[in-house]
């Protein structure tokens, strides 16, 4: 399972789930790999920088890493794989996640750690891996979201998932 954590947050709150630094995320992988063995949980995410005397930006960083101690825990279980963000023009752009998520999707493919990659990410940067995957044998999904899905995904993917906000309901604690 390949979780884009910035892609599913901002997804999250785009559906008003309350509290995500206590949602199921182990819930909602083992519902997405149905009865298959989950032998990898990545989380990739950039990471808040938090400035000195910037309140906003500490709270930001406070709240990641209690989101990052959450995915890590016994119970949950994530590999947590960190990019950074970078502030162009005001706005702040995640760098090294896609590649990370990449790179993950075809080493575990060439060294046959897994049957399906299950794809949480609306990143078409993904498609050349998540080809390749499929180009050696391995099932790829992709997981989206019915109110923004990417068709770029469903198409390159052997099958597609769209949660609804009812599917995600079951995982909010």
């Amino acid at each position: 399972m390949f979780i884009d954590g910035s892609n599913l947050y901002f997804k999250l709150k785009s559906l008003e789930i309350p509290n995500l630094s206590k949602f199921d995320y182990r819930g909602l992988v083992s519902w997405l790999a149905k009865n298959k063995e989950v032998v990898y949980a990545g989380y990739y995410i950039g990471v808040v920088r938090a400035k000195l005397g910037d309140e906003h930006s500490q709270k930001l960083r406070r709240g990641q890493r209690n989101l990052f101690n959450f995915l890590q825990s016994e119970k949950q279980g994530f590999s947590l794989r960190k990019g950074y963000l970078m502030k162009n023009d005001g706005v702040f752009h995640e760098k090294g996640v896609d590649v990370q998520i990449a790179v993950d999707i075809l080493v575990g493919a060439y060294e046959d750690r897994y049957d399906t990659a299950i794809v949480l990410s609306s990143d078409t940067d993904l498609i050349p891996a998540m080809k390749k995957a499929k180009a050696i044998g391995k099932q790829v999904i992709y997981v989206g979201f019915s109110h923004q899905p990417s068709l770029a995904l469903q198409t390159c993917a052997n099958l597609s998932r769209l949660l609804l906000k009812e599917d995600l309901d079951n995982f909010i604690i």
